[in-house]
C-alpha cells in the first residue's frame, strides 16, 4: 500500500515530466494560428460582453452622467434652463434622444470597463514578450493611465472658457442653439484631445529608452520642442482661444521639463553601463544598437 506523502510527491513529479515535455516540444511557446484566432475571438467576446454590462449600468445612469457631462455647457451659458433658447442643449430628429441614450451609456461603460478590457488585450499580448518586455509594458501602462487622466481632468476644467470663446464670435442679435449630438462631439474632442497631449513627455523619454534622443539632443532642441508643444496643444485643443491653449501648453511644457530630467538621468546610466559603446562619438551621432542576448523560454 503506497502511503500519502508518496502519493502527492509521484504526483509532483509526474506534473513536472509533463511540463518538461510540452516545454521540449514547443520550447518557444508558439501557437498556430487557428489558436490564435481562437484566443483572439474569446477576447474580443469578453470584451464586448464587458463593455455592454457596462453600458447598461450607464443607461441606468444616464440622467446622472449626462449632467455631469453638461457642467461646462451650464457653466458657459450662465445656468441651464429645460426648454429654455439659449440655455438648453436641443435635439431635432425624433430618433436623436434615444441615439443620445445609446452613445452616452456605451461611452460611460467603455471607460468604466476599461480595467476589463485593458486587461484582456494585455493576456492576449503577454505570452510573446519577454520578461524584460513585461516590465516596459507595465511602466508604460502605469504611467500612460494617469496621464492620460489628467489630460481628462485639465479637458474638464478648460470646456467651459472654450464655450465661452466660441459663445462671444456670434456677435449681437444672436441666440446660439447647440445640438445635443455636436456638444458630445466636443466634449469626446476635448477629452481626446487634452489626454494626447499630456502623452509627449512619456513618448519623449520613451524615444530616450530606445537611444532615439539623448540628452544632449533634447538640450539643443528644447526651444523648438516647446514650441512644437504649444502648436500641438493649439490643433489637439478644438477650442481656439488663447487661454485654453496656453493652460494646456504650458502644463505640457512643466512635464516636458521634467521629462528632461528622467532624459538626463538615464542618459548618466547608460554612460556608466556602457563606456564602450559611447566612446569616440560625437553628439549628433547615435550610439550603436547592441545585440540582443539570448533569452531562455523560461524567462518568457
Amino acid at each position: 500500500m503506497v502511503s500519502k506523502p508518496s502519493a502527492v510527491n509521484g504526483a509532483r513529479i509526474v506534473g513536472q515530466r509533463y511540463l518538461r515535455s510540452k516545454q521540449q516540444a514547443n520550447p518557444e511557446g508558439r501557437m498556430p494560428l487557428f489558436d490564435h484566432l481562437r484566443e483572439l475571438r474569446n477576447r474580443v467576446v469578453k470584451i464586448s460582453l464587458a463593455i455592454v454590462a457596462g453600458g447598461v449600468v450607464g443607461w441606468v445612469y444616464y440622467n446622472r452622467i449626462w449632467s455631469f457631462m453638461q457642467r461646462p455647457y451650464c457653466q458657459a451659458v450662465g445656468y441651464c434652463k429645460l426648454n429654455t433658447f439659449g440655455h438648453s442643449l436641443i435635439y431635432s430628429g425624433v430618433m436623436d434622444g434615444f441615439y443620445l441614450h445609446i452613445k452616452i451609456a456605451v461611452l460611460a461603460g467603455t471607460i468604466a470597463t476599461s480595467p476589463v478590457w485593458l486587461y484582456q488585450i494585455w493576456a492576449f499580448v503577454a505570452p510573446g514578450l519577454y520578461a524584460k518586455e513585461k516590465r516596459w509594458t507595465f511602466a508604460f501602462i502605469g504611467t500612460a493611465v494617469p496621464l492620460f487622466a489628467l489630460g481628462c481632468f485639465f479637458a474638464y476644467l478648460a470646456m467651459s472658457r472654450g464655450l465661452k470663446f466660441f459663445l462671444s464670435m456670434s456677435g449681437g442679435g444672436l441666440t446660439a442653439l447647440f445640438t445635443a449630438d455636436s456638444y458630445l462631439g466636443y466634449w469626446i474632442a476635448m477629452i481626446v484631445g487634452f489626454g494626447l497631449c499630456f502623452e509627449v513627455p512619456l513618448f519623449l523619454v520613451m524615444l530616450n529608452l530606445i537611444r532615439v534622443i539623448t540628452h544632449e539632443r533634447f538640450r539643443k532642441w528644447r526651444r523648438l520642442i516647446i514650441f512644437l508643444i504649444f502648436v500641438f496643444a493649439g490643433i489637439a485643443s478644438p477650442s481656439p482661444d488663447p487661454i485654453t491653449m496656453l493652460v494646456l501648453g504650458g502644463t505640457v511644457a512643466v512635464l516636458v521639463e521634467v521629462a528632461e530630467v528622467l532624459i538626463y538621468l538615464n542618459d548618466k546610466r547608460w554612460a556608466r553601463t556602457h563606456p564602450d559603446l559611447n566612446a569616440g562619438l560625437s553628439d549628433n551621432e547615435l550610439a550603436p544598437v547592441e545585440a540582443p542576448e539570448p533569452v531562455e523560454a523560461a524567462d518568457r
